[in-house]
């Protein structure tokens, strides 16, 4: 038995979705623990490119059962719409996928909200209604799973909700306002199309648990975007980190046996907010070509830059990561050089730790060291030993930096470029 968490450790966009894959095969269950349709997980398999928001990737697999866990906010439409899409490609997934009663609903209203306060106070939120569901969750006006299926309980707390909306909207924004009667005739329609995915998910968990069964729980963009630890107010509105995968699934700290980080090459970065080692520049942009580096569900460009070790470092200590997934390596196969900071300098001074403060991680200025690239195509090979020296001096460079171990490694977008170190 294993309960294993897996976590994004930079600004999100490493390639969870690829990972969970690849691990699933050895896993009977996958929990999905947080965000929601703001997400996108990105698989390859063979030919086809599968895309996911709110599935974790583990559905791909016939035998394993997947789980949208109470952390998650879930949008009905934006899973129907999944749910669809996999239908057409041949993957059924009745009877192995379900969602927590305690899942909270966003609502049409949500979006709404999203999209005007972006205009305000650009964040870098990709107007899925997330922040505004999750506000509601913790204000204790949220709309859960639960109540979709008991018809007077759904019906009232629209109301309440729509009826104060429309105060803010109409006085504050200058919104004519939602219709509660419209949002109504929608949610209801969910209740039959939603409701062979209900489950006791914390009963069942524990039991497959006792049972001796594997569980992977999947995290939603990175450890930079946690709302705790992340680069505040840049940042999602939820807890990536592993702690959040505890208070988004119902399975205690005491059972989880391992964590996985997923760590890219190099770094990037969707939406507002620092980033000391962006490549605003010819590199930047060689870069995000050969990496294809566009937001699987906005299409937005990512910022690219030179990994840092000091970022990741500090990922590792919040996370409790025990080794990692190295991601994108091959983007790296043309560079003669490579950067890698490994300090930053902040007010004149050498500091080796992420800074806590927005201002101050405005202000470091990276300190790099430079490895000398491998020029050559990484993308053949099958396993550590044919990678060539200096991809092998790198990866290791980095993971002495960082204070992980590497247990993975990805060559490539396929499920067939991706092998294990030992």
């Amino acid at each position: 038995m294993s309960v294993t968490v897996l976590v994004g450790s930079q600004w999100g966009d490493e390639g969870k979705g690829k990972i969970v894959d690849i691990l699933s095969e050895d896993y009977q269950i996958v929990v999905r623990y947080q965000g929601g349709a703001n997400a996108g997980h990105t698989v390859e398999v063979g030919d086809q490119k599968y895309v996911l928001h709110l599935i974790p990737s583990g559905i791909l697999r016939d035998d394993v059962i997947c789980i949208v866990g109470n952390g998650v906010v879930l949008d009905p439409e934006a899973l129907l719409k999944e749910i669809d899409v996999l239908a057409k490609n041949n993957i059924n997934v009745e009877g192995r996928f379900f969602i927590s009663d305690q899942t909270h609903l966003i609502m049409p209203y949500h979006k709404i909200f999203d999209s005007i306060q972006e205009k305000e106070k650009k964040i870098g939120t990709t107007g899925r209604g997330i922040g505004p569901c999750y506000v509601d969750k913790y204000s204790r006006k949220g709309i859960r799973f639960c109540d979709l299926f008991e018809t007077e309980t759904l019906i009232a707390k629209i109301k309440e909700n729509v009826k104060e909306k429309n105060v803010i909207l109409k006085n504050i924004y200058d919104h004519p306002g939602i219709n509660a009667e419209e949002i109504i005739t929608q949610y209801l329609q969910y209740q039959e199309l939603l409701k062979s995915y209900r489950k006791d998910v914390i009963s069942f968990l524990s039991d497959s648990i006792t049972a001796g069964k594997s569980v992977l729980l999947e995290g939603a963009q990175g450890a930079f975007l946690d709302i705790d630890f992340g680069t505040y107010p840049f940042v999602t509105s939820s807890n990536p980190t592993s702690g959040g995968a505890c208070t988004g699934s119902g399975i205690p700290p005491t059972k989880i046996t391992d964590v996985i980080g997923i760590v890219k090459a190099y770094t990037t970065r969707v939406g507002e907010g620092p980033f000391p080692t962006e490549l605003i520049n010819e590199t930047g942009e060689k870069l995000r070509s050969i990496g294809n580096e566009f937001g699987a569900t906005t299409g937005r460009a990512r910022r690219c830059g030179w990994y840092d070790a000091t970022l990741v470092k500090h990922s590792v200590t919040v996370n409790g990561i025990d080794s990692v997934a190295i991601t994108k390596l091959d983007v790296l196969d043309s560079f003669e050089e490579i950067n890698v900071c490994t300090a930053y300098l902040l007010n004149g001074e050498k500091i080796n730790h992420f800074p806590s403060t927005i201002e101050n991680i405005k202000s470091v200025i990276p300190i790099y060291e430079t490895l000398p690239g491998w020029n050559q195509d990484i993308t053949k090979c099958k396993s550590y030993s044919e990678l060539p020296k200096n991809t092998v001096d790198y990866l290791n460079f980095i993971s002495e930096k960082s204070g992980f171990k590497v247990k993975i490694i990805s060559v490539g977008p396929r499920r067939d470029q991706t092998f294990f170190v030992d």
